[in-house]
């Protein structure tokens, strides 16, 4: 027996050693030779226990947690450890309540309340979860672990602030741990410290180089500082060590595309696409729009994606509202500034009929105190600055304010709180505007589209009930101003007598078929050029590189660089055709040509961002310039170049149709779009469910 005894606390010891090492299989394997010496001893079982877990062998882990509170019933630990085998197993209320039996029984269990404080993080219950995160700092204040993960669940609040120091006391007590410097960039980047951020990041890598979620987030944040290539460097780095990082490869692409770099493209787009369909995480929804054509692909990305981000509230609120005399319309928005979504909807904020309707903002993006900001702040009847309160907070405010519609116009672009929507902002939720695509989520009622933009036949691919508007979606500014300034050709770098194709999209909507496309057009037309925007160096390099590959002189590709937008508008005047792009159409920039009076030639895809330059041209009464292939596009451009008459015919009836037609009459849009909002509130009052709503004209 004495030898038996010997050996168990041998074996025992060794086992534990074995552990600490991180060797689990064999500390596993000694503790199972340690219970057959004895079946009998609790902490053998809690410890063979933990490995198990770290083995994911979870459910072995859970019969040995059993059997050593059969054996010791207020064994603390072991309740600990079966919470945490019922947590990895998925079964959050069983795990809750081991957990709590483990507080019961050990007040000070500091392990077993950051724990439990883990268990709420995962269910996103995030204010419960920082609850016993305190609690177990008050237990133990260099707990590491527990100052990590409140800074997480703080973080998820978008209390930036709170959460970094979390993270900057974790990174004192856990210098080596490479998460928190990870944690710690993140937040830095929200807080809008992106140097300090990057050197986070960076940090990340130096304790571990191989860290790919590190490369992964200091490639966005040097794709959001417009250091592209960086970027893509960054990111490439991410995917060599780890391929499946959430998203990743679409950043990759997207970061290729800002700077018209093209390299393995096809290759990677082939790769996207099988990834997408199996339903993987592979790119974020909106880069989507601009990769394929594809609405039932988008609606799968989008739902993906919303599975991923959102949660499911425990108490969703009481929608039951009495019918008001005037409707409170609540639009949110992070871009209510000198921004293309402000520029279009800043006169229809102003045209509300306040009669019937009150008209909130709810603002969560920067102060820019630009011109656009002013006009717009002083044109709802509540303006709410919310951009320091956390979703959960600003849904509340706007619940508490009673807003009976509540309009996302940033959906899933950069910035976007989505989150918001998801406890019910308000009893009515609509998705317009800013995101042109669908948001794969049951907790967006309604898409404002028009018929142009999604045929009967593809409602389908959208997750929400359209509403219908009877000429274009899309709102504009008729009081949008064209600058005096009266360019010359040659201020900007343009032949004097040449024909002037112009594309003014932001780049990472050009894609090799599209260039394609221009070039040949360029080939054909011998005595043209084609003006584009630059919005970094490096695209200028790689386009002329691109354009010599297909034989096209470079010096026939001019670049405009960004200017104030009054200005921007009156050098449109030196432009001959708009060259639109596909699958994601010029949108605001194409109503910009427009109202200068630039023909905006496109091709009509399939989905809603591929249709909404046929949608304005639909509009403004000019179908002609509609083209369905890329060979009737080619040849189109081709005659509106050759054909002068033509081509003059088309920009005066742009210029007739200008006041005449309902594109720019943003009293008539006004109109038709609080009788959509009307048409929403009344089946909501009437007890029915969202369907497809059609305003007539």
């Amino acid at each position: 027996m004495k030898s038996d005894q010997k050996n168990l606390i041998h074996l025992f010891n060794l086992s534990t050693l074995l552990y600490q090492n991180g060797e689990l299989i064999e500390a596993a394997s000694i503790l199972r030779r340690c219970l057959k010496l004895t079946t009998s001893n609790p902490i053998i079982h809690l410890n063979l226990c933990s490995c198990l877990i770290k083995l994911k062998d979870l459910e072995a882990a859970l019969m040995h947690s059993d059997i050593a509170i059969k054996i010791k019933p207020d064994f603390a630990e072991a309740w600990d450890a079966r919470g945490q085998a019922l947590h990895s197993l998925g079964n959050f209320d069983e795990a809750r309540t081991s957990y709590l039996k483990a507080i019961e029984l050990k007040a000070d269990f500091a392990e077993s309340l950051n724990n439990l404080g883990d268990l709420f993080l995962d269910q996103k219950q995030f204010r419960n979860a920082i609850l016993f995160f305190d609690k177990a700092i008050q237990v133990s204040e260099n707990f590491s672990e527990a100052w990590y993960n409140r800074g997480i669940a703080l973080a998820c609040l978008q209390r930036n602030q709170e959460a970094l120091v979390c993270y900057d006391k974790s990174a004192e007590l856990s210098p080596g741990r490479r998460e928190v410097w990870l944690n710690r960039g993140n937040v830095l980047s929200e807080l809008g410290r992106y140097t300090e951020a990057l050197h986070s990041y960076d940090r990340a890598i130096s304790v571990s180089a191989d860290y790919g979620e590190a490369y992964s987030n200091k490639g966005s944040k040097l794709s959001y500082l417009k250091r592209h290539q960086e970027a893509v460097t960054a990111y490439e780095c991410a995917i060599k060590l780890n391929p499946d990082i959430n998203f990743l490869l679409g950043d990759l692409i997207h970061a290729q595309l800002k700077i018209c770099d093209w390299t393995d493209l096809a290759q990677r787009l082939h790769q996207l696409r099988t990834r997408l369909s199996a339903g993987m995480k592979a790119s974020l929804p909106f880069v989507i729009l601009g990769l394929f054509d594809m609405p039932a692909l988008q609606r799968r990305c989008a739902e993906v994606y919303s599975a991923f981000l959102h949660y499911e509230p425990n108490n969703l609120r009481d929608l039951t509202r009495k019918k008001k005399q005037r409707i409170r319309i609540g639009y949110f928005s992070m871009d209510f500034r000198e921004h293309p979504v402000a520029r279009l909807i800043a006169e229809l904020i102003a045209l509300h009929n306040r009669n019937e309707f009150e008209i909130y903002g709810f603002s969560f993006g920067i102060d820019t105190l630009d011109l656009i900001r002013k006009r717009i702040e002083g044109s709802f009847d509540v303006f709410l600055n919310v951009r320091d309160q956390d979703d959960h907070d600003i849904s509340r405010l706007s619940f508490q304010h009673e807003i009976d519609i509540a309009i996302d116009l940033g959906g899933y672009t950069q910035d976007a709180r989505p989150q918001i929507f998801v406890e019910r902002a308000a009893p009515i939720q609509i998705n317009y505007l800013g995101y042109p695509g669908t948001m794969g989520t049951k907790h967006i009622d309604y898409l404002i589209a028009d018929s142009t933009l999604i045929p009967a036949d593809m409602q389908e691919a959208y997750s929400e009930k359209i509403i219908y508007l009877p000429h274009c979606y899309q709102p504009n500014d008729s009081k949008r101003k064209i600058s005096d300034r009266r360019f010359t050709r040659q201020e900007l770098g343009l032949p004097l007598n040449k024909f002037v194709f112009c594309c003014f999209n932001n780049n990472w909507k050009i894609i090799p078929q599209i260039f394609d496309c221009w070039m040949k057009i360029l080939q054909s037309v011998t005595d043209s050029v084609l003006w584009l925007f630059e919005d970094n160096p490096a695209v200028t390099k790689n386009l002329l590189k691109e354009a010599i590959k297909r034989s096209v002189d470079p010096n026939r590709l001019v670049f405009a660089k960004p200017m104030p937008h009054a200005e921007h508008l009156a050098r449109h005047r030196l432009a001959d055709v708009f060259l639109d792009t596909l699958p994601y159409n010029a949108h605001t920039t194409a109503s910009d040509a427009l109202w200068v009076g630039v023909p905006v030639l496109t091709i009509q895809g399939k989905s809603f961002a591929a249709r909404v330059a046929a949608s304005l041209l639909t509009s403004i009464g000019i179908p002609e310039l509609i083209t369905h292939s890329k060979e009737e596009y080619c040849s189109l451009a081709i005659e509106l170049a050759s054909n002068p008459q033509r081509l003059a015919a088309i920009k005066a009836k742009l210029t007739q149709n200008r006041f005449t037609t309902p594109l720019f009459d943003t009293k008539l849009f006004t109109g038709h779009i609080e009788s959509a909002y009307q048409a929403a509130y009344d089946r909501y009052h009437s007890g029915l469910p969202a369907d497809h709503i059609y305003v007539g004209p």
